[in-house]
This record gives C-alpha cells, sequence and structure tokens, in this order.
C-alpha cells in the first residue's frame, strides 16, 4: 500500500466523517424542527423523486469519467483534456436540463410512482416540492463531472469536502430560518446546499486552465466511450434505486412517520459504511487493479482477503452495538423538539433491523470492487437486480406483520443475501478464494463481538436504572458503555488470535514510518 493512497484514503476519511457528523447535525435539527409525520415524509419522498434518477446517472458518470479523462491527456495531453472537459460539461447540461423539464411535466407521475400511498392534500404537497427541488439535477451533474476531472488529476481535496458546505448550509438554515410550517423553505435550503458541492470545486478546476465555452461535440469519440462505459453501470446503479422507491412506496400506504424511520435509522447505520468501509474500498481497489493488470489472481485473493476481514472486524460489532443500543443512540440523536419518544420507538424499531445487514451491505460494497477491478461488470448488476427481486418479495411478506420494521429487515436480508451469491460467483470465476478461512474468522469476530454485547448492555441499562439522569448524562454513560465495550471486543480478539490484526498492525507502524 502506498503511503500515498494511504495518505489520500486516510484524508477522505476523516472529511467524510467530519462531513456525516455535520449531516449528524442537520439531521437532528430536521427532526427537531420539523419532527417526524406528516410534512417530513413529504420532503423526504420529495427529495427521493429529485435525486434518484440523477444519483443514478452521476454515481456511473463519476466512475467511467476518471479512466476517460486519465487516457485523453495521455494521448492529446493537458489542452485536449480540458477540451474534453468543456464537451462533456456541456453533455450534461444540455441532459440535466432536459432532465429538470420532463420533471417538471412528469412530477404528478413520478410521485404516484415513488409514493403510492400518498392522496389528496400530501400528493399535491409532494409534486410542488418535487418541482422546487428540480434544480439539485443539474447541480448534481456539475459535481459529478468537476469530480471526476478532479479526481483523474488526482487532486483529492475539493471532492472529499464538499460534503462541509452542503452540511453548513442546511445547519445555518436550520438554526435561524427554520418553520415548521413552512416546509418549502427546507426543500429551498436543499437547493441552495447541492449547489455549494459543485461551486466548491469550481476554483480548483478554474486553477487547472478550466474556462467554459459553449460548443457541444457528440461526434467526440471520448464522448461516445464515455457512454459506452457509463450504460453498463448505469443500469446496476438504477436498479438499486428501484429498492429505495419499494420501500418509500410502501412506507407511504403505513402510518404517518414510517418514511421518516426508516430514514434517519438508515442515515445512522449509513455512518459505517461511509465512514470506514468506502476508505478500505478506497484503498484496495487500486491494489486489486493492479493485481488483475498484472495476471495475479493470487495476489488479487489476497488483497481481497485483507479487505474482507477488516470488514468483518469493523461491522460484526458495530451490528451487535448497534443492536443493543438502538433507542439511546436514536434517543440522543433525535429526540428534542418535535421528535417526540413515538418517533423514537419507530426509528429505533428500524435502526435494529436495518443494522442486520451491515455486514452484508458492506461486504456487497466490496466484492463489487472485486468483480469492477477483474473488469467484470455484469456479475454485480445481475446480482443487484436479484437484490431488488429478493428485496420486494420480502417486503410484501413482512410488511403485514412489522409494519416499517419489516421494510428495513427484508432489505437487510436481502443484501445479506446477494452477499453470499457474488462470492460464490467469484469462487467460481477465479477459483478457490478462501471462504473457510473466512469464516473461521467470522466465528471468532461474532464471539467476541457478542460477549462485548453482553458487557455493553449491562454497563449501559445497568447504571442508567441507578440514577435519575438527563439527556447529557446519558450521552456520557452511551459513550463509555460503548469505549468499555470496544476495549473488551480488541482484547478479546488478541485472544481469539483473529487474523487480520496482524496486518491492521503492520500497517498502523507502516503509516507511523
Amino acid at each position: 500500500m502506498s503511503n500515498k493512497i494511504a495518505q489520500s484514503a486516510v484524508m477522505i476519511s476523516f472529511f467524510t466523517l467530519v462531513s456525516k457528523l455535520l449531516g449528524f447535525v442537520r439531521e437532528m435539527l430536521i427532526a427537531s424542527k420539523y419532527g417526524s409525520g406528516y410534512e417530513t415524509d413529504t420532503y423526504f419522498v420529495a427529495m427521493t423523486a429529485t435525486t434518484m434518477i440523477m444519483t443514478a446517472i452521476g454515481t456511473s458518470l463519476n466512475t467511467s469519467l476518471i479512466p476517460v479523462f486519465t487516457e485523453v491527456e495521455e494521448r492529446q495531453g493537458r489542452r485536449g483534456k480540458l477540451k474534453f472537459l468543456n464537451n462533456i460539461f456541456n453533455v450534461v447540461l444540455t441532459i440535466t436540463l432536459i432532465l429538470t423539464l420532463l420533471g417538471f411535466f412528469l412530477s404528478p407521475l413520478i410521485i404516484k410512482i415513488v409514493a403510492g400511498g400518498f392522496k389528496g392534500e400530501q400528493f399535491e404537497l409532494a409534486v410542488k416540492l418535487n418541482r422546487i427541488g428540480l434544480p439539485i439535477v443539474i447541480f448534481l451533474g456539475f459535481t459529478y463531472v468537476f469530480s471526476g476531472f478532479l479526481h483523474s488529476s488526482q487532486v483529492f481535496g475539493p471532492p472529499a469536502i464538499m460534503g462541509l458546505p452542503y452540511n453548513l448550509v442546511f445547519i445555518v438554515f436550520l438554526l435561524f430560518m427554520a418553520n415548521k410550517d413552512n416546509i418549502f423553505a427546507l426543500m429551498i435550503a436543499s437547493v441552495a446546499a447541492s449547489s455549494t458541492q459543485f461551486l466548491i470545486q469550481l476554483p480548483a478546476v478554474r486553477h487547472r486552465g478550466f474556462k467554459y465555452k459553449f460548443s457541444v461535440d457528440i461526434n467526440d469519440i471520448y464522448i461516445r466511450k464515455t457512454i459506452m462505459l457509463v450504460l453498463p453501470v448505469l443500469l446496476g446503479s438504477a436498479v438499486q434505486q428501484i429498492n429505495t422507491i419499494v420501500d418509500k412506496t410502501l412506507a407511504s400506504g403505513l402510518v404517518e412517520g414510517s418514511i421518516s424511520a426508516l430514514n434517519y435509522s438508515a442515515k445512522i447505520n449509513d455512518v459505517v459504511v461511509s465512514v470506514f468501509i468506502a476508505a478500505i474500498t478506497t484503498v484496495i481497489f487500486p491494489m486489486l487493479s493492479r493485481a488483475f493488470s498484472q495476471g495475479d489472481n493470487e495476489q488479487v485473493k489476497q488483497i481481497m482477503s485483507q479487505g474482507v476481514n477488516i470488514i468483518l472486524i469493523i461491522t460484526v460489532p458495530a451490528t451487535i452495538g448497534i443492536m443493543v443500543l438502538a433507542e439511546p443512540i436514536v434517543r440522543i440523536l433525535f429526540e428534542r423538539g418535535h421528535f417526540s419518544s413515538t418517533d423514537t420507538i419507530m426509528t429505533s424499531k428500524a435502526l435494529f433491523y436495518y443494522s442486520l445487514g451491515l455486514v452484508g451491505i458492506s461486504l456487497r460494497l466490496m466484492l463489487n470492487k472485486v468483480f469492477y477491478s477483474l473488469q467484470d461488470t455484469k456479475t454485480p448488476m445481475i446480482n443487484g437486480a436479484l437484490a431488488v427481486g429478493v428485496n420486494i418479495v420480502l417486503n410484501l411478506i413482512f410488511i403485514r406483520f412489522m409494519a416499517h420494521a419489516g421494510l428495513a429487515l427484508a432489505t437487510s436480508i436481502s443484501t445479506t443475501f446477494t452477499s453470499v451469491m457474488l462470492f460464490i460467483s467469484l469462487r467460481k470465476k477465479i477459483g478457490p478464494i478462501g471462504l473457510r478461512s473466512y469464516l473461521r474468522n467470522l466465528i471468532k469476530i461474532l464471539l467476541a463481538a457478542l460477549i462485548m454485547g453482553v458487557v455493553v448492555r449491562f454497563t449501559f441499562y445497568g447504571l442508567i436504572s441507578k440514577f435519575s439522569i438527563n439527556r447529557f448524562f446519558e450521552m456520557i454513560l452511551l459513550l463509555l458503555s460503548i469505549g468499555v465495550g470496544a476495549v473488551v471486543y480488541f482484547v478479546l480478539c488478541l485472544l481469539l488470535k483473529v487474523d487480520v490484526l496482524k496486518f491492521l498492525q503492520t500497517n498502523l507502524r507502516r503509516t507511523k514510518g
């Protein structure tokens, strides 16, 4: 692992963590100012309807543009790269303007698809909010183009920090201007916040020589190449968006607050994936790609083994910890203002069941990177479609007797199942990958995590039952319990001789050196 890759991963992880913490402040303030009910359900659905298509397009665009920018620079130099940037910028501008215009007229249809349970005034409100938020589509397009350009130039700072101004705009609005009776202002703030994500990157892009000109050359071979690269990744990303649509649609027919409960709980669960797992895959992916380009499948397996075991050692205890402490976590983070104790119970139930899929979600992210490094985008796409199918079937079963919590459980089961299927597909593709070794390590980690969970539960609930405490003291007890649990877990992993600890210790020494 080169120092440059490690430093980039640490930087990305650090700013992601800061951004996520600010994101939690944002969500806490939304919960406090607007509660968890009619208005917030409508707002979250409108945001989903606004961003779901562009998120899929943008993710695939950002992934595909990096190798194209690199190739253009190698063949045509810096001037050719800047010319292509201007061209692809205008192509994306044209596409997003068309999508925004179509979105305005098709908004009622989109809301019916995303939230079929919305009727009457709530449906009309969702349509209005969706239309107000449509400029976000254009801003996201700019954001992904600039990110791809800067990453291809090995400039990671501006894309890494773009979540900071995004969240700060929300926080300032929510602290000083938010009004529970005006949910439209929250959507306007969302549009303003989205604009900062590309604006924060603009100085770095201009510093590298970009000067905008309105010119579009659709016959450019690199535009066609980008489209060909984007399509398979886009299909895979679009498939993932279907899960979100299905969950929101089914939840819209449940009691008020169900969509908000799923949203808030998913945010908590996403912290582990976004901060820790994304940083790991950022480091592992180029190593995998290099090993594959050298035709060294054994090295691919070894690198993957390190990545998978690191993911297990992080996500298994995180799962147990969240399951044990779901309710106090939600209460401390969100229960204030208009976010009631009933909202806490609803959100903590969803969080409990979402956490069951944390390992599966993280492993699938890692395994998808392995397949991409092997230049196989078809398998992850098929696997994603399978995940949607399983999720829909389980949703329809569990929602009958578990309401919104059943939707969270269905998501967890489907992601775990499809992660197992990815392991099987990978074994068929490159031969034995050490599944028995993974299983042995998982058993050791799970044993340590379960004992940790018991210690954490007795520590937190044992202490809290003996004192009459306020919210601040409850937070101190929660942090203390987590700290005690972390020490117990680490000691047990050492005693059980969990293999991955040696790898982590070695890399920590290298980083310090």
